[in-house]
């Protein structure tokens, strides 16, 4: 059994993921971007070693802070971790917020493992600039990404750059349906229940110490790591060079985020066939039922 668990960030991911597993005697995988990166747990709302106790989960936390790790690299990771897990019949529960990843290594995505393209002379230009340009050889998915989502546009100028074809033309020629026998599911607080965990959360991250893990690997690795774009990182590069206050860097946090759930939500309601619940108990009900 393959169940993915999606919702927005805060949405109780984490608790809900452990309570399947227990009740399923069944794993979790992570489907979060940056959860896999060592180090980077308080800003990140990585597991924590208790939870991890709590049940078997699989690559969390296994890559150097300072390695580049991307889509194609996760999917093959998930699906090595399927197959092992499917030939032992455990359950598994593939949770995380990162849509493009979950969807990437469960559907019939091709990726190219060519040799790295220097997107330097591309980020050094405008979101406007950058935004022309994907429209110049990719009009369909310019006409999908708003010029203000840079990492998405820059990604779909590097497929092109890449591979010599356009980031639309490969969606076209993949398969629409799942390559495994999956349950989809995504969890709905509310709008308003949600961003009231999400301020919630951004405080209970900074009493944990996320200044003083910002502060420590920075120092230890300088700013230009890719796992540095998370959310609850970047927003204190500011504050590191003295332009603004810690409330300020706290107030980024949060908006940048209410910011990411909204785009989570509208992945989510189109990208995946997905039952909206709110809680694990009322999963475990559906799954009984079928």
């Amino acid at each position: 059994m393959i169940i993915v668990l999606t919702g927005p960030t805060a949405s109780g991911k984490t608790k809900a993921s452990i309570a399947l597993a227990k009740a399923l005697g069944g794993v979790i995988i992570n489907g979060d971007a940056f959860q896999v990166y060592q180090e980077l747990s308080i800003a990140t709302a990585k597991p924590t070693v208790k939870q991890l106790c709590e049940a078997p989960h699989y690559l969390f936390d296994f890559i150097p802070l300072n390695e580049d790790y991307n889509v194609y690299e996760y999917q093959l990771d998930l699906r090595s971790c399927v197959a092992e897990l499917l030939q032992k019949n455990i359950p598994m529960i593939i949770a995380g917020g990162t849509g493009l990843y979950i969807r990437a290594g469960l559907y019939d995505y091709q990726f190219s493992d060519d040799s790295h393209v220097d997107m330097s002379g591309y980020e050094s230009q405008s979101d406007q600039e950058l935004h022309a340009f994907l429209e110049s050889i990719d009009p369909e998915s310019a006409a999908k990404i708003h010029p203000n989502n840079r990492r998405r546009v820059l990604r779909a100028i590097e497929i092109y750059l890449q591979t010599g074809v356009s980031k639309s033309s490969i969606e076209a020629t993949q398969e629409h349906a799942p390559l495994y026998d999956v349950k989809f599911f995504t969890l709905d607080q509310g709008r308003s229940t949600l961003y009231e965990r999400v301020e919630q959360r951004v405080d209970e991250m900074f009493e944990l110490g996320l200044e003083n893990e910002v502060r420590t690997l920075v120092d230890k690795y300088g700013r230009d790591i890719s796992a540095f774009k998370a959310i609850g990182v970047k927003e204190f590069f500011p504050y590191l060079d003295g332009q603004c206050s810690l409330e300020e860097v706290r107030g980024q946090i949060i908006s940048n985020t209410k910011k990411y759930v909204k785009r989570q939500e509208t992945f989510f309601r189109h990208q995946f066939p997905s039952t909206w619940v709110k809680d694990e108990q009322e999963i475990l009900s559906l799954l009984s039922q079928k």
